[in-house]
């Protein structure tokens, strides 16, 4: 069962190709629904394009989705590679003050 992180935002694949380290698992990209030439439907890993949106994930893996464990497009992370998402991605993980209940007034 695919786990959803508490945090993942999409970034352009341009941007994350700006990465010097940046290599890509394509093969590990989502699957989708194509009509076959017989007519029936086929699924095929897509086809990663410039256009296209990746998740950088809490643990800074890179995810074609936004589960965290599933079409793990990217997962070399160095500390060279947290540096990139913090500097130049402006990657950070909001950090959620706990809310105080308050008593009712009435």
């Amino acid at each position: 069962m695919a786990t959803m992180g508490k945090y993942c935002k999409a970034y352009s694949i341009q941007k994350l190709r700006g990465f010097s380290g940046w290599s890509e698992n394509a093969g590990n990209a989502r699957r989708e629904k194509q009509t076959g030439v017989d007519g029936k439907e086929i699924e095929v890993t897509r086809t990663l394009t410039a256009d296209d949106y990746l998740y950088v994930q809490e643990n800074y893996v890179v995810t074609d989705g936004i589960f965290k464990d599933e079409n793990i497009i990217f997962d070399q992370v160095t500390p060279e590679w947290i540096e990139y998402c913090q500097q130049t991605l402006k990657f950070e993980i909001p950090v959620y003050e706990p809310v105080k209940p308050t008593a009712a007034t009435g």
